[in-house]
């Protein structure tokens, strides 16, 4: 898997942990122990997606 190709499926995965967290943040009654294990991945994603942004340039 090229680098470009690692990129984009970490940035759609990045998309739907956001999408997750945007909604269990609408519901009555939020899980905030989730939502917080949810954003640390995201930011995990974002961590690795920045990392190989900088390597492919």
């Amino acid at each position: 898997m090229t680098i470009e190709a690692r990129i984009r499926e970490l940035g759609n995965r990045h998309r739907t942990l956001d999408q997750t967290i945007q909604k269990e943040l609408t519901r009555p009654s939020v899980d905030t122990l989730q939502v917080r294990e949810l954003k640390q991945k995201k930011l995990r994603l974002k961590e690795e997606i920045t990392s190989l942004e900088a390597r492919a340039h």
